[in-house]
């Protein structure tokens, strides 16, 4: 479902840097299995503040994976202030790029980082101070406006791809329009409208409109297919067919169209599998 870069790819088979450093002089943990995402960070520091060695331990999908490596192989060979430099959108481009929906393993990677480097220093990160925001993925504030601030943000929706804030119960939605407001007040970007809400028809018409015209297409051109079984509030209820009917990798295939679903309808679409 996902357009990956041959790099991605490449560094999601076979990481960089996989492992644990048990004296480590710095440690980064960030995110949680919980929320779907979690990494460990470990840094190796010289007598020069020079980063002799990083190795990470990750749960998460195939982006995630392949950011964490490439964060490792970025900051190796840096003083610890060169690494403080790298940002999400450096682990991104390394990767030749990250859909935008997956955006938020870079950024996790970035978290990491800057956890790390403060575990080295003794110092305190200014994250665990700041007010949580959405509690369905921990989330923070900090967090929030530090994505918005280094990737030029303007939609609750990119920051629910950069940060995953806003992508579970939408408890949070108002919370962070009003981030995105104030920030972009303060630094003289517009912000772009917000989404209005739909009515029950317009969102059903806008679901079997991407699944028409976006999603069964892509599955037909590997012999797959899927059929719209309903659509029950904000449950889509979907069969696969075809050779999606049995593949082992039908749950990977239900997250990449409930993301494909929520950005172009609706945040709050969950996607469900009903059997045939």
């Amino acid at each position: 479902m996902w357009d990956y870069s041959e790099k991605v790819l490449e560094y999601f088979r076979n990481p960089r840097n996989v492992g644990v450093i048990e004296d480590a002089d710095g440690v980064g943990e960030v995110g949680s299995l919980a929320c779907g995402d979690a990494l460990t960070l470990y840094i190796k520091v010289d007598e020069n503040d020079r980063i002799t060695d990083a190795k990470f331990q990750t749960f998460g999908c195939a982006s995630a994976i392949a950011s964490s490596s490439a964060l490792t192989e970025l900051i190796i060979g840096k003083t610890v202030d060169e690494a403080l430099k790298v940002t999400n959108r450096d682990i991104a481009d390394y990767l030749g790029g990250l859909p935008e929906e997956k955006m938020h393993c870079s950024v996790l990677g970035r978290e990491a980082l800057l956890a790390a480097i403060a575990d080295y220093r003794g110092e305190r990160r200014e994250s665990i101070e700041s007010p949580l925001v959405c509690e369905c993925f921990g989330v923070n504030q900090e967090e929030i406006e530090r994505a918005i601030r280094e990737n030029g943000l303007t939609t609750r929706e990119q920051v629910t791809h950069y940060t995953k804030a806003g992508g579970g119960c939408g408890k949070c939605h108002e919370k962070i329009e009003e981030i995105l407001t104030r920030m972009c007040v303060e630094e003289e970007r517009v912000p772009r409208p917000v989404r209005k809400p739909l009515t029950n028809l317009q969102k059903i018409k806008l679901v079997e409109e991407v699944i028409e015209n976006q999603i069964r297409p892509e599955l037909q051109k590997d012999g797959g297919d899927l059929e719209l079984i309903d659509v029950d509030g904000n449950r889509v209820l979907i069969s696969f067919r075809g050779l999606c009917a049995n593949c082992p990798s039908a749950g990977i295939t239900v997250k990449g169209i409930q993301d494909r679903l929520r950005e172009a309808v609706a945040p709050e679409l969950v996607v469900e599998e009903v059997p045939a």
